[in-house]
């Protein structure tokens, strides 16, 4: 979550009048995050969330998201519920941008992770996968390795101002991963998240109180979700492998949903991609994020370190 698009309070107080959702209270903007513009709401009838699509996001595919989350919902998984106007639309415009109001999840994300915590984490996002198996329309993984070059390119050497020889090693990881990449029917195939960080899981108690930010979400290899998870899970102070962490979250993910034999055979392969993907697209955003943007820009060097390690250069 971010804010690029600043809201005046008679702006939102028109566009609120189009739901039945009562009237705004109080609303301020999220910082977390490096997508879209987020801000949290406050009517007379309760919390929600209110995202401006600013980015990656194509607005012709966001129904696509909107619909999963609806089905995932129904399908008994906590996530965020797309509000509807009062002419049953999930989607409108606002200060020139898609925009959607969700219903808000109560819980908090992890600052401090555990095995507990990897355990429901694996869980949860077992139960996803499953959960995402009656909802059939598709959507292409615009961030899949076939976009990781030009994404590469696009930052023009600039990542060698970050860390001397970074382009080069990135170039020669890279064409590695695309060699090696699961051939497109080789493991099962779903709706998967491919953005379930921290900040992104809401606990409370100890146990999954809600999944949010479905905006990567596309239909790709299910242990490439895993992947994802486990990049962004099991290191601790953005460099440090934690075994118990990655043991835990494997655990709690094959408890719900076992692995296969070929996707456990993939899975470090899958897992520098992970790295890569993350590690590419923080670099963009480090270089192209707009000085004055309310967003926390993520350090790309924290997924360099990933992807070593993923390589076996610990």
């Amino acid at each position: 979550m971010a804010v690029y698009t600043e809201l005046a309070a008679e702006t939102l107080e028109a566009f609120l009048a189009t739901y039945d959702i009562g009237q705004l209270v109080s609303f301020h903007g999220i910082a977390e995050g490096v997508e879209n513009s987020n801000f949290l709401l406050r009517t007379t009838q309760g919390d929600f969330i209110l995202t401006l699509f600013e980015r990656r996001v194509q607005a012709s595919e966001l129904p696509w998201f909107l619909g999963l989350m609806q089905h995932l919902a129904q399908a008994g998984l906590t996530c965020p519920l797309p509000v509807n106007d009062r002419e049953g639309k999930p989607l409108k415009i606002l200060a020139g941008r898609p925009t959607a109001i969700t219903t808000f999840l109560p819980g908090v994300s992890a600052s401090v992770l555990d095995e507990g915590l990897c355990r429901e984490l694996g869980a949860a996002l077992a139960k996803l996968h499953l959960a995402g198996k009656g909802y059939s329309a598709t959507r292409r993984n615009a961030l899949a390795p076939d976009a990781w070059g030009p994404l590469l390119r696009s930052c023009s050497g600039t990542g060698d101002t970050i860390l001397p020889g970074l382009t080069s090693e990135l170039e020669q990881g890279l064409e590695r991963i695309v060699a090696e990449w699961p051939a497109k029917d080789a493991l099962p195939t779903g709706q998967i998240h491919a953005d379930l960080f921290p900040d992104n899981v809401f606990f409370r108690d100890g146990q999954v109180s809600g999944l949010i930010d479905f905006y990567f979400a596309c239909t790709d290899f299910l242990a490439y979700d895993l992947a994802i998870c486990l990049n962004a899970w099991t290191f601790t102070d953005e460099r440090i492998f934690n075994s118990a962490f990655f043991m835990a979250l494997l655990e709690g993910y094959e408890a719900v949903r076992p692995l296969s034999a070929a996707e456990k055979n993939a899975l470090p392969i899958l897992c520098q991609g992970a790295a890569m993907r993350f590690l590419l697209t923080r670099l963009y955003d480090w270089i192209n994020t707009p000085a004055n943007a309310l967003v926390t820009r993520k350090d790309p060097l924290a997924y360099l370190w990933r992807l070593r390690h993923f390589q076996g250069r610990h």
